[in-house]
């Protein structure tokens, strides 16, 4: 079991009591290392090497102090050196090193002082010996808790699907494909995202199995992760007595994902390699936001070239989901914490709230929007239990009965398999990334493993799926998310006819976009319930012809209107270039439900940011007041009402 932080702190504070007269670096570099890693329960030989040979510019040789591959390097110097030499000292060694074994992090110290650099954010900690355990938590990247900011356009995103499409594509040649290619990435996805984080423990374990325990030639590596698959479905006490050591300590894992009985895939040793490289990759900064847009691709050898890594930006995202709650609970969450009287009771509501809350997307694909939703109220709720409980107390409480908000709150439908499992990967990777963001201020190391919690994610065509049978419409909170953008002359006849089955408008029906299915049948399940509505969508549904075959059906048929949009706007991102299309985003609520306010997004520049109006309505009757131009006399009307050229104005 991983050791909490209190233990750590402990621990940091006795290790620097006994240090405290330590001053020469020849001497005694090595013990105070080995000691300062069982700080953190790990053994040091298993993970980093003293004088660690590497070529410096001009033919030259050095020897790294301690050297940690892909992780950490320590440059030690004797009591009262110059620190800023041993930073440049340090910097002079990564010309020599290879790309995977560049490390984030680089430690200088001359015992009685530290200094931390995190070269991928910029950022940089200073103290003293006798403060470290006030400052240790800046070390826990050694038990796989980042506090990384995660970026849309980081590289580390596109070069991790680039290697899981070098791993999909040797299996493939190999003779390994379809359904059990496919589980099986999945699996391996999970694995390595689990050794870099914490949730197999000690770290690279999974690494340190591939390396020492198999054979270099890879014969025995697909025998040998079929049965690290059944040990992470096996509980510990249900296991072997004569199981395996390095195979026994990998934890219970669950959730279903290794209940599967898969193909045993045969390796080579050049296979076995590019699993080590992968393995050996900092799987810690990928984002599960965006990584499973681009793992997706890893297996269209065509779409990868094609459009690289093209994915939906988390702004783009958060465009949804803020005007449709986020923006709400956050602005609730500040009116609870400055209440004189009644904080904790507004509070302790609003995290009750938070439990409760319900959210669908019936076009999930890799699960990117649920994922950002699971982030931000996850991230909300931690804000919320550090109001509740003072600095003192948070360090008695236990972590694993605080967190309200879980992930078999969120469901999706999605009609590839390979993107259904995907989006369930993401959303028990970010569950991990947000565990440990809510233990660290509770003075835990918190991990929901096994996992007995899991999301919905139903592998089907979301147009011919009873999404009242899969989620019960008044369970549901929010219906939201970024359905296919298919326009009516490109839709297959299949694709037709469901769009035409859904609107029921009767003769052809056959100008609508692909993407109004969504909307009219979401409209139709919302009537049993309150959820409020919000999807992206092509502007072409805002103009000519489809905007009188779709709006009064949202209007009058499904008695919706609109609570917020966005304007025309450039939607996408593509990290080796630029691929938009232009979208709206339309937020609907049921009549009844009575929005005060309503909100609309206008953008001067369709790449730009938008700029905020607030309006008594934006529906049918009050889009005349909103366009820029008078609309022409030749418009479409539902009961006198004006729509096409109101509602194109708008757009």
């Amino acid at each position: 079991m991983r050791l909490s932080w209190n233990e750590i702190r402990a621990r940091a504070a006795r290790f620097s009591e006994e240090w405290k007269d330590a001053r020469y670096e020849k001497g005694e570099t090595q013990t105070f290392y080995n000691e300062f890693f069982e700080i953190f329960d790990i053994p040091r030989r298993r993970v980093a090497t003293y004088e660690e040979p590497v070529k410096l510019l001009g033919d030259r040789r050095g020897f790294i102090d301690l050297f940690w591959k892909g992780n950490l390097l320590i440059e030690q110097k004797s009591k009262g050196r110059d620190l800023k030499k041993a930073k440049a000292q340090a910097l002079d060694y990564f010309p020599g090193l290879k790309d995977k074994e560049l490390p984030r992090y680089v430690l200088l110290s001359d015992f009685q002082s530290f200094e931390l650099y995190d070269l991928d954010e910029d950022a940089e900690v200073r103290f003293a010996l006798s403060d470290l355990k006030d400052n240790v938590e800046a070390f826990g990247f050694m038990i796989g808790v980042q506090k990384r900011e995660f970026k849309d356009q980081d590289p580390v995103n596109i070069e991790a699907s680039e290697l899981m499409g070098k791993l999909h594509d040797a299996l493939k040649d190999a003779g390994y494909d379809g359904h059990d290619l496919e589980r099986y990435l999945v699996r391996l996805l999970f694995c390595l995202f689990a050794d870099d984080t914490g949730i197999f423990e000690p770290k690279d374990i999974l690494l340190d199995f591939i390396q020492n325990r198999t054979q270099p030639d890879g014969s025995d590596l697909g025998a040998r992760l079929n049965e690290l698959f059944e040990v992470l479905n096996t509980p510990e006490d249900k296991r072997y007595k004569t199981l395996d050591e390095d195979l026994n300590q990998f934890p219970y894992i669950n959730g279903d994902l290794f209940a599967e009985r898969l193909r045993t895939p045969a390796f080579d040793a050049a296979m076995r390699l590019t699993l080590i490289e992968a393995c050996e990759f900092k799987w810690e900064a990928i984002s599960p936001a965006i990584f499973g847009a681009l793992f997706q691709s890893v297996m269209d050898k065509k779409e990868r070239r094609a459009s690289g890594a093209h994915y939906t930006t988390e702004k783009n995202i958060l465009k949804v989901i803020q005007p449709l709650f986020l923006d709400e609970l956050q602005a609730e969450f500040v009116r609870a914490k400055s209440l004189r009287r009644g904080k904790a009771q507004a509070l302790q509501a609003l995290h009750e709230k938070l439990g409760q809350l319900t959210f669908f997307d019936p076009a999930c694909g890799c699960g990117n929007f649920l994922v950002i939703a699971y982030r931000e109220l996850r991230q909300l709720e931690i804000g919320i239990l550090r109001e509740l409980y003072a600095s003192d107390e948070q360090r008695v409480l236990d972590v694993s009965t605080l967190s309200k908000v879980n992930v078999d709150r969120f469901y999706g439908i999605e009609i590839g398999e390979f993107a259904a499992r995907i989006a369930e990967v993401a959303m028990w990777m970010m569950d991990h990334i947000m565990n440990n963001r809510l233990g660290l201020p509770f003075g835990h190391n918190y991990a929901r493993i096994p996992l007995k919690a899991s999301p919905h994610i139903l592998n089907a065509d979301a147009l011919e799926t009873d999404w009242a049978a899969f989620l019960p419409p008044e369970k549901c909170s929010y219906v939201f998310g970024n359905p296919p953008f298919i326009g009516a002359k490109f839709q297959s006849a299949e694709q037709r006819q469901q769009v035409r089955n859904i609107a029921k408008l009767g003769g052809t029906g056959g100008t609508l976009d692909y993407v109004t299915a969504w909307f009219l049948k979401a409209g139709e399940y919302v009537q049993t319930g309150k959820a409020d509505i919000a999807f992206v969508a092509t502007n072409s549904i805002t103009q000519g012809e489809q905007v009188a075959q779709l709006w009064p059906l949202l209007f009058d048929r499904c008695k919706l209107e609109i609570a917020f949009a966005h304007r025309t706007f450039a939607w996408g991102s593509d990290a080796r270039g630029v691929a938009h299309v232009h979208v709206v985003i339309i937020g609907l609520t049921k009549r009844e439900n009575e929005r005060a306010e309503k909100r609309l997004f206008s953008y001067a520049d369709i790449k730009g940011d938008p700029v905020e109006s607030r309006h008594v309505n934006i529906d049918a009757l009050s889009f005349r007041r909103l366009q820029r131009r008078r609309p022409s006399p030749r418009r479409a009307r539902n009961n006198g009402t004006p729509i096409r050229k109101t509602i194109g104005d708008v757009w």
